[in-house]
């Protein structure tokens, strides 16, 4: 006859396997192996991390390696991650970000202290910091020459469409206007250098420009991403009227589909190859000398196999110049762009992301934008 810890956890093997606890509360990865005790649900070990290290709020146990008490086999049967979300995310925004396995720290973080801690999605009142269409603050602003951050006064207004920032606290006139129509931002942790850094990009004269921005307080930054997402959820509505916010939702915030470095020459494929830093943001392949530049060296349009438009492993035949052997040839309908990368594995991951934009048919706007396209040398 089994004994009681023994049954507690064949009991709670069980309640895993029931519909809803098979996949963690927080950012739906497969088979949770963790509990929180205290707030009834499975969780992932990447989640458990963090709810151990905000100890008033939960305390987790591992599923097969730690004993259960009755009480707590009781409590969890009673909640369970089906009740705990209908409880804690009845009213999430449909621009607030929901985290997966593979999102930055801060965000899971922030989203779990969101729904349990502040309980913002119980408390809609709580949300104001974010969904009220207009925010104002300092950010640490990386400068485009020197590379020092420097506290910056940024101001987004849904109102006005665009979000600002001034070089001086007190300045009347904006160093930059970005509109929210062409707005995007993505954490960029290990790029820049710090857990709350953020990638700010946007369209100037159809040329992308980067800024890259960090807070201390990792709440602030987490707020200041969903505001964007919000202008950009609130414009989208207005810009598509007929649209369903599933829809819509895709389209407020994107991270980069591939980044790294790659080796490539000039439109004569007789100058030397060299050594750039390339960011493949949907159909905008772009390079730059340095990751953390503001603009890029150049940006080349990727548009569907329909209009001509091939991906090809290595590199034509008489090239030379390459430091680096694994070739990458794009055809375009006005000429052919070569790159090499360091390794095949390198090869394949660029080569699997330009296909997949290459696959994808255009749509009616995209043509606008390769017929504006500026191909830089």
């Amino acid at each position: 006859m089994a004994n009681e810890p023994e049954r507690n956890s064949r009991d709670l093997r069980e309640l895993r396997e029931r519909a809803g606890n098979d996949r963690c509360a927080d950012c739906g990865a497969a088979e949770p192996d963790w509990v929180s005790v205290t707030l009834g649900v499975f969780v992932c070990q990447g989640c458990s991390l963090i709810h151990r290290s905000i100890p008033s709020l939960s305390r987790v146990k591992s599923v097969p390696q730690d004993a259960f008490e009755e009480k707590e086999i009781e409590f969890i049967t009673s909640v369970g991650n089906e009740a705990a979300k209908a409880k804690y995310e009845l009213q999430v925004p449909p621009f607030y970000h929901r985290p997966s396995l593979t999102d930055c720290r801060i965000l899971r973080e922030q989203w779990i202290r969101a729904k349990y801690e502040r309980q913002e999605f119980i408390h809609i009142e709580r949300q104001e910091p974010y969904s009220a269409g207009y925010r104002e603050g300092f950010l640490w602003k990386r400068g485009r020459d020197n590379g020092q951050f420097l506290s910056r006064k940024f101001i987004l207004s849904e109102r006005e469409g665009a979000l600002k920032y001034f070089n001086k606290h007190d300045a009347r006139d904006p160093k930059a206007v970005m509109r929210i129509e062409t707005l995007n931002a993505a954490f960029q942790p290990a790029k820049i250098g710090n857990p709350c850094g953020l990638q700010i990009t946007y369209l100037r004269d159809n040329s992308t420009r980067n800024i890259f921005v960090y807070h201390e307080d990792s709440k602030e930054m987490v707020d200041w991403f969903t505001a964007i997402r919000a202008a950009r959820f609130h414009y989208q509505k207005v810009a598509f009227p007929g649209a369903n916010d599933e829809d819509l939702v895709p389209r407020l915030t994107r991270n980069f589909m591939k980044e790294g470095y790659m080796e490539k020459t000039g439109p004569r494929h007789t100058e030397g190859f060299k050594k750039r830093w390339f960011t493949m943001d949907d159909r905008r392949l772009m390079y730059f000398k340095d990751p953390l530049d503001a603009y890029a060296r150049g940006e080349v349009f990727i548009g569907s196999k329909e209009n001509s438009y091939t991906v090809l492993s290595g590199l034509p035949p008489a090239t030379q110049g390459q430091h680096w052997k694994f070739g990458i040839t794009i055809e375009t309908p006005d000429r052919k762009f070569l790159f090499a990368c360091e390794t095949e594995a390198e090869q394949k991951d660029w080569i699997a992301a330009l296909q997949r934009v290459v696959n994808r048919p255009m749509m009616p706007q995209e043509y606008a934008v390769e017929a504006h396209f500026k191909h830089k040398p």
